[in-house]
């Protein structure tokens, strides 16, 4: 277990919908090239204007903290293959999970409360296709826990894969929403130092199961505090390639953050502020690409 990190036991999830083990070449995606013009609704510009959450089926928007589902399914589509291990390692409402069942990849989510794990199993099971050949699992415990990875192995194992073909990380945004009061939760370290640390030891743990041709990919917003903007992203960034030196930057995406929850309905009261306080309101959040050197 990583030193400093308050012990919890882990408990298994497992949505079990068949077994894919049929050995696959390592290209990076199901892409055919030769169709290239078809795949209009994959995003290639590095700016993401996506105005509204896709809510078809489980996805819905009463968790907060939750992304998009056009942010995973982007990713996954590109990133990795059918049959592919796509690894969550802060699952929270289970959105990556609904989307790996969708598009034919093994989803394995890793969540600190067993409520919200239990939440989330409900919602992916509502979205279960009988004929799918995927196995999606929840490992409720610490991403940081280096005890968790034999289980993450012994999944990719049980679907026949070595490893992860795309690791999201979706942290909480340090201390802008507390998500619970578990103090491994990484919305309550403290300091944004702490905070940094603790994302680190993250990367650090979950980056082991990457395969060699891997990607990762962390959707991060900034926050201000004291007057003071904190560019969260570019710290996370920044502790992303520090502590994961096999990674390399790929991308930087820039998203638009349309019907914010805390800004809902509040536009006129936020431009007020802005003009009164000498800032600019947050209307944008990052998705920073890795991929592993070869």
């Amino acid at each position: 277990m990583t030193k400093g990190t308050p012990y919890r036991e882990s408990f298994v999830y497992v949505i079990s919908m068949g077994t894919s083990k049929s050995p696959r070449n390592r290209a990076t995606n199901d892409l055919d090239l030769k169709k290239w013009r078809e795949y209009e609704d994959l995003i290639t510009d590095s700016l993401w204007v996506i105005n509204e959450r896709d809510r078809s089926g489980a996805h819905s928007n009463h968790y907060h903290g939750n992304f998009i589902p056009q942010i995973p399914n982007q990713l996954i589509r590109r990133f990795s293959r059918a049959g592919d291990v796509v690894l969550d390692g802060f699952l929270g409402s289970g959105t990556t999970l609904i989307e790996t069942q969708r598009l034919g990849r093994n989803g394995l989510g890793i969540e600190l409360s067993s409520e919200i794990a239990i939440m989330a199993e409900d919602l992916i099971r509502s979205e279960r296709t009988p004929d799918s050949e995927t196995e999606q699992k929840i490992i409720v415990g610490d991403s940081r826990d280096t005890d968790l990875l034999p289980q993450i192995f012994d999944f990719c194992t049980s679907v026949g894969e070595a490893g992860a073909s795309l690791i999201l990380l979706h942290p909480p945004y340090d201390d802008i929403i507390r998500f619970s009061e578990n103090m491994a939760d990484l919305s309550n370290m403290g300091t944004t130092p702490a905070f940094i640390q603790a994302f680190g030891d993250v990367v650090e743990n979950l980056e082991k199961s990457l395969n060699p041709s891997g990607h990762l990919a962390l959707v991060i917003g900034d926050k201000y505090s004291k007057s003071e903007w904190i560019p969260l992203g570019f710290y996370l960034m920044a502790e992303t390639l520090k502590r994961a030196p096999h990674l390399k930057l790929k991308s930087t995406i820039v998203k638009n953050m349309a019907g914010n929850r805390a800004k809902l309905n509040q536009e006129r009261l936020w431009r007020y502020r802005s003009l009164s306080g000498g800032f600019y309101v947050f209307k944008h959040e990052y998705i920073f690409l890795f991929g592993k050197s070869r």
